[in-house]
Formats: structure tokens, sequence, C-alpha cells
């Protein structure tokens, strides 16, 4: 990857105590992805090291379902960001696009989709979009203490998102609806029971107006009008094939 003039990069483990009174030497502005490290150790390295603004990427999930428990992870940054001192901008995205990458191995094996929760349709949100808000609230003024939902453009359902797919690759892929029983003893194996109820409750089984809801943040905030799930596929039909 190419920085531009008079930015350097430095690598370091954020998992290792030691290393972050390094990485943040001279930093003004961080941007979090939680738990890739002691997030409460993180953000107290941070406020040490002169760090004036954060930038954490939370869920819009701790707004409609506080009680599961990646939302009370997420929420629990969020209070501690709160509370050092520095400023912060708050994002909460909803699902992913790039979530559909866990479907990658059985589209490649067999051209089909199996999932629950074929026609709960959600405003997917490109990763990209993500991105570009997050670099107006670090670079730009005027985004200091806001909490941002971002969404995409429309509501997308699991089965109009296989259709996409499958139109990114130029053949079929099918979709076939499983039970949440079925789609939770996988998933548990993979993230545990707690993470699989979670995910499965905010794609379908308890889904509200918190989660269907599009915003208009992304564009607002970036001049540019969100990415469709159809563009994400597009752009990642090469995992697929």
């Amino acid at each position: 990857m190419r920085f531009p003039d008079g930015v350097e990069a430095v690598e370091g483990d954020l998992a290792e105590p030691a290393v972050l009174k390094r990485l943040l030497k001279g930093v003004r502005s961080l941007f979090l992805l939680p738990s890739l490290g002691s997030d409460a150790g993180i953000l107290d390295a941070a406020r040490q090291a002169g760090v004036e603004h954060v930038v954490p990427v939370s869920s819009i999930t701790v707004q409609p379902h506080p009680h599961l428990g990646p939302a009370r992870g997420n929420l629990a940054v969020e209070r501690l960001l709160k509370a050092s001192g520095m400023a912060w901008t708050i994002l909460r995205p909803t699902q992913f696009a790039s979530n559909t990458l866990m479907w990658a191995d059985s589209i490649r094996a067999r051209g089909t989709v199996r999932a629950p929760y074929a026609e709960t349709a959600l405003p997917t949100i490109h990763p990209a979009d993500i991105a570009a808000v997050a670099r107006a609230a670090l670079t730009e003024p005027g985004h200091r203490g806001r909490t941002y939902a971002l969404t995409g453009p429309a509501p997308v359902t699991a089965r109009q998102q296989a259709e996409a797919i499958g139109a990114a690759l130029g053949r079929e892929v099918s979709f076939a609806e499983t039970t949440r029983g079925q789609a939770r003893a996988q998933m548990a194996a993979v993230f545990g029971e707690e993470a699989a109820d979670a995910v499965l409750d905010v794609t379908g089984g308890d889904v509200n107006e918190g989660l269907l809801t599009v915003r208009d943040t992304v564009p607002r905030i970036t001049g540019a009008p969100a990415r469709p799930f159809r563009q994400w596929a597009e752009e990642n039909a090469d995992a697929f094939r």
C-alpha cells in the first residue's frame, strides 16, 4: 500500500501494551477497531500519548439491541471513550456487505447459499462507505462529539444478495432457506452460542425499525451516494469463484 508523502506507516500488535507507546507517538487522531486488544488499555495509552480524537467502529445494534453480547461490548467501548477526556466521533454501521464472504465456500463448491431469514431486508453497508465516513471524521472539522448511524442506500434481502453475487459471477447462485436452529448449530461451532444468537437476532430473528431504517448519513457526510450491495458483489466476485 502506498501512502502520501509525509505519512509514516508503523507496524505493531495492539494486543501488546509495550508497543502502544511507540505506535501512538505523534498521533493526533486514532481510528479504532474494537477487540483487537484491550480497548481500555488502548484508550488509556492513547490518552497518555496525547491523542486528541478517537473514531471507533461501534455498531448500529447498540441502540435497538443493547442486551445482546456484541452490542454490550461496543457500548462499553463507547462509554470508555466518552469518559477518557479525548474527543470522539462514533460510527455505528449496520450489517456489512462483506459478511456474505461466509457464503464463499458454499458458492464455490455448490453454487448455493444456505441461510435463514431469506426475505428479511436490511440496509447492508459497503465497508468502503464506513471508511469514507471515518476519513471525513478524522480529517475534517465538525464531526467531534457526533454519533453516526451508517447504512447502505436501500434494504436488500439475503436472497437478493445471493442473486447479486450470481450476477457478478455470470452464473446462477441458488438460495436454500434454512431454519434458525440449523443455522445456529453451524454458527455456534464457529462463533460460540452467544454470538450466534446475536447474529441471528439482528439478521432476521428480532429485527425492528432501528435495524431496518435507511439513513442518509453516508451521502450527507461524504458527498457521494452510498454504494449498493451489487457494487460490492461486483468488486469482490473473485472471492466466490
